[in-house]
């Protein structure tokens, strides 16, 4: 899902310290003519408007992750959409200020760069101006704790809803053991006054089974190509399966008919359809059985004459002399 928000994106000048940091990531070392710098905050631990935030070992981790890492538009990881680079990460205790659940705020403070060319005067001039102002980032996390009981939200691990309160206190998801951060994006339109983010979980769906839980628990994935192929493999798995599936519950219920009007003469073949029709395969096996023993109390089931024993002998003590 894509969690776009505002954030302090603001021009500043760059220092010697700041330009040695930037020319680890250049081919030709760069002058401070020829770059300009600006401040994000990527993100923080205050709960957002999905009702989920980090804990502050994942801000850590972040921080340390996202250095290195581009900036991009829209989330569009296109290599033409490239335009800025992260030269230096780190969290932030804004003194004074406390969370809607009364820790210190947090946030991870970032610093970019990109090159001072006639192709990036535009967006400079509207940095400089607070028109490119919001951005998200894209991570993958592994935790999803509920606040409440601290079991797993992701597929039904407790039983408490985001935003709703129990006891006076508000349940949201906290997101720790971030595993890894893609990108950062300027963005439209906000989500968000202070934090978001983009959660991705590409990291954990190595199991299909996995996947098809989340996507059934509502959640939004970002899979890549052969994530995909993965899954389209096995669902189209899981539909021969199905198939099969309906062929073997038929074949249980024209049985389950077939002995039920034997054993029943009363009740007709539609009936007996029609209360097949809305249980568990399981149950119906035990629905065939059943009337399979009734029906066999009413006739033989078997057949009636059966071969002789290759080894009988003969009783022919009628015809002696």
């Amino acid at each position: 899902m894509n969690k776009d928000f505002k954030t302090d994106v603001s021009p500043c000048k760059v220092t010697d310290e700041e330009l040695k940091a930037i020319n680890r990531f250049t081919v030709k070392e760069l002058t401070a003519d020829e770059v300009y710098t600006f401040n994000i905050i990527l993100c923080d631990n205050e709960v957002d408007r999905d009702c989920e935030r980090f804990d502050n070992a994942a801000l850590e981790k972040l921080a340390e992750l996202f250095v290195g890492v581009t900036g991009i538009f829209d989330h569009n990881a296109r290599s033409g959409n490239q335009t800025a680079r992260i030269f230096d990460a780190r969290c932030e205790k804004i003194a004074g200020r406390k969370t809607s659940y009364g820790e210190d705020y947090i946030c991870v403070k970032a610093k970019a760069y990109m090159p001072r060319t006639e192709k990036n005067a535009a967006l400079i001039a509207e940095i400089d101006a607070g028109i490119k102002k919001e951005v998200s980032v894209s991570c993958a996390v592994g935790g999803f704790t509920c606040s409440v009981c601290g079991g797993d939200m992701r597929f039904g691990g407790c039983s408490h809803i985001k935003g709703e309160s129990y006891d006076g206190k508000e349940c949201c998801c906290i997101l720790s053991d971030v595993t890894d951060a893609y990108e950062w994006s300027f963005v439209a339109i906000p989500a968000q006054m202070n934090a978001g983010v983009t959660k991705s979980y590409l990291k954990e769906f190595e199991n299909m089974e996995d996947c098809l839980k989340a996507i059934k628990c509502g959640k939004a994935l970002k899979l890549s190509d052969e994530q995909s192929a993965k899954l389209a493999s096995y669902i189209e798995k899981l539909e021969k399966e199905a198939d099969d599936g309906k062929i073997y519950r038929k074949q249980l219920t024209e049985d389950a008919v077939k002995y039920a009007v034997i054993a029943v003469p009363s009740l007709s073949g539609e009936s007996i359809e029609k209360m097949c029709g809305g249980v568990p395969t399981d149950e119906l096996v035990k629905i065939r059985d059943a009337f399979r023993k009734k029906a066999g109390d009413v006739i033989p089931l078997a057949p009636q004459l059966k071969a002789k024993k290759e080894n009988a002998v003969a009783d022919n003590s009628e015809f002696r002399f």
